[in-house]
């Protein structure tokens, strides 16, 4: 009999950060001690075809799905596991006590697969469906840290149809909020995907495009002119904690997806160059933002610094922060003294303290009880 436990992988997703996901799915996998954990992977595909079996990673990166296993993990509590549909038939394949999901954007980020989680009664790992959505929509995130006195940079939100139907209303409309330079981005994506910086009306149509085939909504952000940027991981559920700061010095023009996942160019910087007071000021804010948007399990939140004021700003929080190697999470708590292997038992336990927190809630109400 093992204690081991049960815990399924999910990785790959309807997003556009797919591969980025896939990279960091390698990570978290490489760092579950098989000493505590039985592990299976379930990977998702482009167009949201769930599978498992053997290698399941190594044949999402090389884009086939042939030799493994769809599979569908039932929306009701009970089951504690995904089931098989090979064939048509209908059969148990794997027990689940906990799911890490390690997907990156739309519909793995953004509540969606928190609801799902939500309703088959499993332990996961990150934020819940309500910090997921905030964390994901960047318009909502800011309305949200506006409300909180937490300093962001000037924005409006318009949707695709906005465009559509008149886009010399959009640009004038976004020329009233700020001076170039902006930046367009899809509200409801990461890695920098879809995000142009704007240095003019032309570069301002073709960004306002780009950002609207990733996303119906589109943000436009005031941009700042080579802002450092500095990031935080948090851990925790309801008393969290912010690791020690670190800064990105991209190789490129901002941190761009190239700039993030391709340029040998952009470098870390563990802790920042900041003075002690403001690395303090950082990471209070960093917790504060956190709790705010009822955040669980872990995030990275960014900031900007305006080189000229030394004013921050908060950029935005990724709830399910990359985990590839060259990713900054868990290079943050490494410093901090917490090494990925025990970063990653740590996240799992806490996905298991706040199931416990989630069976307390009754859902049947007892009139005159």
């Amino acid at each position: 009999m093992t204690n081991k436990k049960k815990v399924g992988v999910i990785f790959g997703g309807r997003s556009g950060e797919h591969e980025v996901s896939l990279q960091s799915a390698r990570s978290v996998l490489a760092n579950l001690d098989p000493e505590k954990y039985e592990v299976t992977q379930i990977g998702i595909t482009h167009d949201g075809r769930w599978f498992s079996g053997e290698y399941v990673l190594e044949a999402f990166e090389k884009g086939t799905v042939k030799n493994l296993i769809p599979v569908i993990l039932p929306a009701e509590p009970g089951h504690n596991g995904i089931y098989s549909t090979a064939n048509g038939q209908f059969s148990r394949y794997a027990d689940l006590d906990v799911v890490f999901p390690v997907l990156h954007g739309t519909f793995g980020e953004d509540g969606t697969m928190q609801g799902l989680l939500e309703l088959s009664g499993l332990a996961y790992v990150g934020a819940g469906v309500l910090g997921s959505s905030l964390g994901m929509d960047k318009g909502l995130f800011k309305q949200v840290m506006r409300a909180n006195d937490i300093p962001v940079l000037e924005s409006i939100i318009f949707q695709r149809a906005d465009l559509s139907a008149d886009m010399d209303e959009v640009i004038a409309a976004v020329e009233r909020v700020s001076a170039y330079p902006l930046f367009t981005k899809p509200a409801n994506l990461g890695s920098s995907v879809g995000i142009t910086k704007c240095r003019s009306r032309s570069d301002l149509y073709e960004g306002l495009l780009d950002a609207a085939r990733y996303d119906r909504r589109v943000l436009v952000e005031r941009g700042l002119e080579s802002p450092r940027e500095i990031e935080v991981s948090v851990l925790g559920n309801e008393k969290p904690v912010a690791a020690v700061p670190g800064e990105i010095v991209p190789g490129e023009d901002f941190y761009s997806y190239s700039a993030k996942y391709q340029s040998e160019r952009s470098h870390p910087v563990i802790p920042a160059d900041l003075p002690a007071e403001t690395l303090e000021k950082i990471q209070a804010m960093a917790v504060k933002i956190y709790q705010a948007i009822d955040c669980a399990g872990m995030a990275r939140v960014d900031f900007l610094i305006d080189r000229n004021s030394d004013a921050i700003f908060v950029s935005e929080v990724n709830t399910i922060p990359g985990f590839t190697q060259i990713s900054m999470y868990a290079k943050m708590w490494t410093a901090a003294g917490l090494p990925y292997p025990q970063l990653v038992d740590r996240l799992i336990e806490l996905a298991f303290e706040r199931k416990a927190q989630r069976d307390q809630t009754e859902y049947t109400y007892k009139r005159g009880a």
